[in-house]
């Protein structure tokens, strides 16, 4: 989850200051960057317990650590630490204590993957004499529900009331799942646009690769991808794979349009969060709210609303690869080499829009739908996922082969997409080697996954 955004308090005057606000993240070819982020679960290394907020092995002392140490910079929310600040980075708190680190925008995946290294080495550090470990996994696959801690945020205490009214599993995509992302960038408006349908119409395959949340309560649940099958059932006003990114006509005016059509959560006011879920935020613009009567929203407000609509791939001033579960280290930096492969090499794009400019909506929905449970397995038109796989691999390689981005040792960013290739080429994905794990050498129990998996 985002922290408030930085974005001034600017009133706005009209329509035409949130369209500009998207283009305003128009960027040349050389100034296009890579931000990932990451999550992962916190547990005791005794028990296996999520860590609670307070106490000397809690959250807090964590964030306080970790700040000491590195110069890290401490943001709160009233008393509270909530977020650490670092170089153009920042870590935060999901809901129950899982741990987001939220890149700077780096050049290339070897950067990305260098800072992913030296965030777990300092995490690991202050986490290790404090009896806390981390664990990468789409979904806690131990713990029920009610077992997992809240964290202090006011946005969250909004969340966490509001989402019980709108879908079955709110509560768990808050509390109990990770994923890895990355942002990346855009030059024009028919380059976000193509950017745009391409990786939402892939986004399933990326589910599949990534598919690692096979477990919940401690048991087998029937899904490889169970984080993304929460998403089904967490809010339909704010989720899915806007079929509207296809049609004729689509950009920056048609997302604001969507986006003023999801409801809000909240308006961040003098370092407090006002609660405003459910209502309109074209009536907060008129200043027409009963909740905060008189109060116009501001740009401010928009940067922050943005944020609270949960699609598959998400516009802000760049956009965002959203459907991949967490995982271990090699995959956090696998991630950003397959969608910068894909997105940053005009040739890749151009191949990944062919692989998929056909597809019908149906199709596209038969993958978001189909993939959480059979991941590779899946049937589509006379193969699986798993030859869509194996394709998009090949044009992210060729792409990211023609960005030539060298480390020192004289590799191109492909080395990063090794993880991705093995799953493919064994037909395995990583769910699956972990429901073969828990019926053999874990004797059906899913405590093992915290030592054997843990960063």
């Amino acid at each position: 989850m985002s922290i408030p955004s930085a974005v001034k308090s600017t009133p706005i005057e009209g329509r035409q200051q949130l369209i500009d606000y998207l283009a305003a993240g128009e960027k040349p070819r050389e100034a296009w960057r890579i931000g990932t982020e990451h999550e992962k679960f916190g547990f005791r290394t005794d028990d296996l317990r999520p860590p609670t907020y307070e106490g000397e092995r809690g959250i807090r002392a964590l964030l306080e650590g970790i700040a000491a140490r590195y110069g890290w910079e401490i943001a709160r929310e009233g008393e509270f630490p909530v977020a650490l600040v670092r170089d153009k980075a920042n870590i935060t708190l999901e809901p129950a204590g899982q741990l987001e680190l939220s890149g700077a925008p780096l050049e290339t995946i070897h950067q990305t993957c260098c800072e992913v290294n030296q965030h777990l080495e300092e995490v690991r550090s202050i986490a290790d004499p404090m009896g806390v470990g981390f664990l990468g996994m789409g979904f806690q696959p131990k713990w029920r529900r009610d077992e997992m801690p809240w964290m202090p945020k006011g946005r969250y205490k909004i969340m966490r009331e509001y989402m019980p009214k709108v879908g079955k599993l709110g509560l768990d995509m808050m509390t109990r799942t990770c994923t890895v992302q990355v942002n990346l960038d855009f030059s024009s408006e028919a380059d976000m646009v193509k950017k745009f349908r391409a990786s939402l119409a892939l986004q399933p395959i990326a589910t599949a690769l990534f598919a690692d949340s096979p477990f919940t309560d401690g048991r087998p649940n029937g899904y490889q991808s169970f984080r993304s099958h929460v998403w089904e059932d967490t809010d339909a006003d704010r989720t899915g794979m806007l079929d509207f990114v296809f049609e004729d006509g689509f950009g920056y005016e048609r997302y604001v349009d969507y986006a003023l059509g999801v409801p809000m959560y909240f308006s961040y006011q003098d370092g407090r969060y006002i609660d405003l879920a459910g209502q309109d935020f074209k009536c907060f613009m008129a200043g027409e709210l009963s909740a905060a009567p008189g109060v116009k929203a501001t740009m401010k407000d928009w940067a922050d609303h943005l944020t609270t609509a949960f699609p598959e791939v998400r516009l802000k001033q760049y956009l965002e690869m959203r459907g991949a579960d967490g995982g271990p280290w090699n995959r956090l930096c696998a991630l950003p080499a397959l969608w910068v492969g894909l997105l940053y090499d005009d040739e890749a794009l151009e191949a990944a829009w062919d692989l998929v400019k056909d597809f019908s909506m149906a199709e596209r929905h038969a993958l978001r739908n189909g993939v959480p449970k059979e991941a590779l397995k899946l049937s589509f038109r006379h193969g699986t996922v798993r030859d869509l796989a194996r394709e998009t691999l090949k044009i992210a390689a060729h792409g990211l082969a023609r960005r030539a981005r060298l480390n020192r040792n004289n590799a191109d960013e492909r080395i990063y997409l090794e993880p991705l290739l093995e799953i493919v080429e064994a037909g395995q994905t990583p769910a699956e080697r972990k429901l073969e794990l828990f019926r053999g050498a874990w004797g059906g129990s899913v405590d093992p996954v915290f030592r054997e998996f843990a960063y």
